[in-house]
């Protein structure tokens, strides 16, 4: 898991690109760290997530709300995009727990994949404090800021978070991604360049790289980067995917001159 799946949708759907799946697939986490709690396997398949989740049901099912427990359950949830259940596995550990920090992070992370933007804030704003930030919240934040339309507000909270965790990939991807839905394709490709340096840069942070190396008309980096995780034929038909609905965008949308101009949410009319 990683941490960009709230805005790879937005940017998905908005430059409505179905060929980028294979490069994109999966989903991301924000920034699950605890340490006492483990996250789902990251790079576990289908079938060991869910003999994963089978487990932390059972553990759940013993003590429902316990604090551990959920959070586990949770989080194995969202890996198997099952978000609407870790919502309501947070919720029951939020109304048992509900000045925890840690629970309502991850009842924010929750409410963020399902969707419920507006509550996730809410949520989101009680799970830290001045004297105790967390980064992998803000991270989330800025996430849910961006998904409502606020790249402002959600460029603020990705300086912070890498204030408390100066070059975290997470972070990074999700700040190059808002620039990316902003139009400022030459800063989102310095920070995901920087994010994919790092050691814990992924398969799905590369392809962040990857869309918007396409998105500024640099095919040929585009595909490199992809093959990085893909066999050629899959980042080549990715590449081109996105050409193609670039060049139906460019023509059907006034203004828009070449590629390497459009913005995020350019599209085929």
């Amino acid at each position: 898991m990683t941490r960009t799946r709230i805005l790879r949708k937005t940017t998905l759907r908005m430059l409505a690109a179905a060929a980028l799946a294979a490069a994109l697939c999966g989903c991301h986490d924000f920034g699950d760290v605890t340490g006492s709690i483990p996250a789902a396997p990251a790079a576990a398949g289908e079938d060991q997530l869910r003999a994963y989740a089978e487990a932390c049901q059972r553990r759940y099912e013993a003590n429902p709300g316990e604090k551990q427990a959920s959070i586990a359950y949770a989080r194995a949830l969202r890996a198997l995009t099952r978000y609407s259940e870790a919502v309501a596995v947070m919720q029951t550990a939020a109304v048992k727990a509900p000045k925890d920090e840690e629970v309502l992070g991850e009842y924010g992370k929750a409410l963020a994949d399902a969707g419920q933007l507006s509550q996730a804030r809410d949520v989101l704003t009680r799970a830290y404090t001045p004297d105790n930030p967390r980064w992998d919240v803000m991270s989330v934040q800025g996430a849910v800021a961006d998904q409502m339309g606020d790249h402002a507000a959600a460029m603020q909270f990705y300086r912070e978070a890498l204030k408390i965790a100066p070059g975290e990939p997470g972070v990074l991807t999700n700040m190059g991604l808002s620039l990316a839905l902003s139009g400022r394709l030459r800063e989102a490709e310095s920070a995901l360049r920087t994010a994919v340096a790092s050691p814990k840069a992924d398969a799905r942070m590369r392809g962040d790289l990857a869309l918007v190396l396409a998105l500024e008309g640099k095919y040929a980096e585009a595909e490199q980067v992809s093959r990085s995780d893909l066999l050629a034929d899959a980042a080549h038909a990715n590449v081109e995917a996105i050409r193609r609905m670039l060049a139906a965008g460019g023509a059907s949308r006034r203004g828009v001159d070449s590629p390497a101009n459009a913005p995020p949410g350019a599209k085929a009319g």
